[in-house]
């Protein structure tokens, strides 16, 4: 072998490993990250505590303790004595007042109150800041009957333009439409193939998870809607 064949071997060799050592690219000329290589150990230990809640047992405390945190309103002593069946009222006062002592104890931002003559579980003041946001939040979320309306327009007979909308609901609906946008509720979807290529209109993946959607398909049929005929 000559020198400059040599030369051309070690080359070709160079040139080899450098493509073999480089990133392999998509396509889309994107960097393809390598696999993750999984915590078996992580795995178990999540599956340990599913285990763990799965497996505690009702007690008269926890089953008062759930069932205040998932009511809305007061409860009263003998309604926790029907639902949690603790045989009397006497049962139920030792039990929220355990239940007060832990959340102290444990620096809690709860304690279950006494209003309107029943049990209530409630933040405590210090939280209040905080709780107001979360409310204005809500009230900012709040849908008018004309802005439901609208939406179940749109949901129904995506896409759509807004003079289709203007049409069913017989009023101008741009304002309502543009609402349900910045609440991100609806979007553009495109541009209908008609004189002037107005919008099309579609509801977006948040509209699925407020109104516990998997998918459009789960929508009530409209015959289920209608009132039914006397």
């Amino acid at each position: 072998m000559t020198p400059d064949e040599k030369i051309d071997v070690e080359q070709d060799e160079t040139e080899q490993k450098r493509q073999a050592e480089a990133p392999r690219l998509d396509e889309t000329s994107e960097l393809i990250p390598a696999e993750p290589e999984q915590d078996m150990e992580d795995d178990s230990d999540n599956w340990e505590v599913s285990e763990e809640i799965d497996e505690i047992e009702a007690t008269l405390e926890t089953v008062i303790e759930s069932v205040l945190f998932a009511s809305d309103e007061p409860l009263s002593p003998k309604r926790l004595v029907d639902i949690a069946e603790a045989g009397s009222v006497k049962r139920i006062r030792e039990c929220v007042k355990t239940l007060n002592n832990k959340y102290r104890d444990g620096g809690f931002s709860f304690r279950i109150e006494k209003i309107s003559g029943g049990y209530q579980m409630m933040t405590l003041p210090a939280f209040n800041p905080w709780i107001s946001k979360l409310i204005k939040v809500r009230s900012d979320n709040k849908l008018t009957p004309a802005t439901l309306e609208t939406l179940a327009i749109v949901a129904y007979k995506q896409p759509i333009i807004r003079a289709d909308v203007e049409a069913i609901r017989g009023v101008a609906a741009g304002e309502v439409l543009r609402n349900l946008m910045y609440k991100g509720l609806v979007k553009i979807v495109g541009r209908a193939e008609i004189l002037g290529r107005p919008m099309l209109y579609g509801t977006t993946k948040k509209f699925l998870d407020v109104f516990g959607l998997n998918d459009l398909k789960d929508l009530p049929k409209i015959e289920e809607l209608k009132i039914p005929s006397e």
